[in-house]
């Protein structure tokens, strides 16, 4: 193994090769593959955790009330533990490359929209019951926040943070459309079965369908990465 010396000179070139091998770092850095991996693995786990969890009571006229007490039980520890998974990952291709892990700030992102979607979906239970919502549709913004909050969206944001840290235009541009299906998306409208699983199955939907998009986009990642190299 020869090495080529750099002559001290030519500083264009010395500053071009510094910026090449920074290049090559981040790329060696990067596992959003295995990121997404884990997400969509935590997302399809999720739907039958919200499916058989949710608490369902339908009316003779059709109209039902539902509690998603299933969201609840699990995604706050399914998130952390995907966080702590992802940045153990990270860490330990880092050392077998012998670089630093920036992961650090994508795991407490992550752990911080945790927090976040727990508190706000803990306070709606405590609060709605004794409060019901006025039977009229929520004003557009309520409905974008209301799934801002759900730990879907903050997926999203987590993976905002990510693509930040590993200066990855294509991880930013996926994870903006991500966040947009989640946020536009509504609730799809099931016609068939009794109402309890027509409900049920409307908000599993959404889910089966984040859950491929992450999945697709781990694909993705992964053939880029396996070409790159």
């Amino acid at each position: 193994m020869t090495t080529e010396s750099v002559p001290t000179g030519d500083p264009r070139r010395l500053l071009s090769d510094v910026r090449t091998l920074a290049h090559r770092v981040r790329l060696d850095q990067r596992l959003t593959w295995v990121a997404l991996l884990v997400l969509a693995a935590v997302t399809f786990a999720g739907i039958p955790v919200d499916w058989f969890g949710m608490r369902v009571h339908c009316r003779p006229d059709g109209s039902c009330e539902f509690a998603r007490r299933g969201v609840l039980y699990y995604w706050p520890a399914a998130l952390l533990i995907a966080y702590a998974t992802i940045a153990f990952f990270y860490v330990r291709a880092a050392r077998a490359r012998g670089l630093g892990a920036r992961v650090l700030p994508y795991a407490i992102t992550g752990a911080v929209t945790t927090v976040v979607f727990t508190a706000a979906w803990v306070a709606a239970a405590l609060y709605f019951p004794r409060h019901p919502l006025p039977d009229q549709p929520l004003p557009y913004w309520g409905v974008v926040l209301d799934r801002l909050l759900a730990p879907w969206a903050m997926i999203g944001v987590a993976l905002l943070v990510l693509a930040r840290l590993e200066r990855n235009v294509a991880l930013l541009l996926f994870a903006a459309g991500y966040l947009a299906l989640v946020l536009l998306v509504p609730p799809m409208n099931v016609a068939w079965g009794p109402p309890g699983w027509n409900l049920r199955a409307g908000f599993a939907l959404p889910q089966i369908v984040n859950g491929v998009v992450l999945l697709l986009g781990a694909a993705g990642f992964a053939l880029a990465r396996r070409r790159h190299r």
